[in-house]
């Protein structure tokens, strides 16, 4: 961690490790800002990227799962009636956790939000996927897509009547005591007093990021949609991937181990579970020595989580590697390799 700062895979980062349930290792590295060379700590706050993924959107969906408001079987059209038509109607739940919709995997329509009143962004960019030919048919293959997501956020929204930010707190963050640890920064809201660590140099904002979602779509939205926008600390990451686990062995606060291992459980094509992803052949970025049963996700921005339940092994990566550019892509090599370090000192 130390030569991966020294040598720009990123400026700052905090590595956790934990083993059943037990923080062994925690550390800060770098510094959160190079024009001010603020270190990193602890408690610095990362702009999560797509971990909003599985740590929002998808633990929104599993405590609504439990309370029977919805079916990974049914159709998105079922929260989200205006795709009941097209090649749109045969979409499911489950096809957009997996990622095996169809639908493509990003749109830069920001610039055509940008361009419409704040309060009808979220409806405009729903009816721009709506209106995006598939690229295969539902289930046929995988494509990670940003926009399956979103419309996923949405769906929590409408079963909940509230926006994601305030579901998620609701949901998950504010039971399991972490909402002062993993939060979204919606626009508007001044942001809480706390040391961010800064992503890039924008070049379309014209800004250095800090405490603003990254996302380009996400900050169009108001900084809260169902795949990005959530900030956190390692700590807070690790806290929300320990419920999993327990949860796994029946031992949650919020999800039973019916929901949990449904959600954990791989499926072909793609081999995804349901919002997680898995170890992907032949160079997974957990590196090799977690097992074929592990869950995580990787976030845009530079960070990730592990969590392999046959060892009770989490490792919570957060970086900020886009600073000051997204073009630095070494943190690609170094996550792989880190994690293999990590089960080799484990033993």
């Amino acid at each position: 961690m130390r030569r991966a700062a020294a040598e720009g895979v990123f400026p700052g980062a905090v590595l956790l490790v934990a083993l059943e349930g037990r923080v062994l290792f925690q550390r800060a590295y770098g510094v959160s800002d190079r024009e001010s060379g603020q270190p990193v700590t602890a408690g610095t706050v990362f702009d999560l990227a797509s971990l909003t993924k599985p740590l929002a959107t998808t633990l929104c969906l599993m405590r609504l799962l439990e309370e029977k408001k919805l079916a990974i079987a049914g159709p998105l059209a079922d929260h989200l009636p205006d795709f009941g038509g097209g090649d749109k109607a045969p979409v499911r739940i489950g096809h957009l956790l997996r990622h095996t919709s169809g639908l493509p995997d990003h749109r830069p329509f920001f610039r055509e939000l940008l361009l419409l009143p704040a309060p009808e962004r979220a409806a405009a960019f729903e009816e721009k996927i709506r209106r995006e030919p598939l690229l295969f048919p539902p289930g046929a293959r995988t494509l990670y897509s940003d926009l399956g997501f979103f419309l996923l956020g949405r769906v929590v929204e409408r079963l909940t009547g509230k926006r994601l930010d305030c579901a998620a707190a609701d949901l998950v963050y504010r039971p399991l005591e972490v909402e002062r640890e993993v939060f979204f920064l919606p626009a508007g809201e001044p942001p809480p007093r706390r040391r961010f660590a800064a992503t890039e140099r924008c070049p379309f904002r014209g800004r250095l990021l800090r405490a603003e979602v990254h996302d380009e779509n996400a900050w169009a939205l108001g900084g809260v949609a169902g795949h990005a926008g959530l900030f956190g600390t390692a700590g807070g990451v690790f806290r929300l991937v320990e419920e999993v686990r327990r949860a796994r062995q029946g031992r949650g606060r919020l999800f039973s181990a019916r929901i949990a291992l449904a959600f954990s459980r791989r499926k072909p094509p793609g081999g995804r579970a349901l919002g997680f992803d898995a170890p992907q052949p032949p160079e997974p970025s957990c590196g090799r020595g977690f097992s074929a049963a592990s869950i995580g996700h990787l976030g845009f921005t530079g960070t990730s989580f592990w969590l392999d339940p046959a060892r009770g092994l989490a490792v919570v990566l957060l970086t900020n590697r886009v600073h000051p550019s997204r073009e630095n892509l070494r943190i690609r090599a170094f996550r792989p390799a880190l994690h293999e370090a990590v089960v080799g000192a484990l033993g």
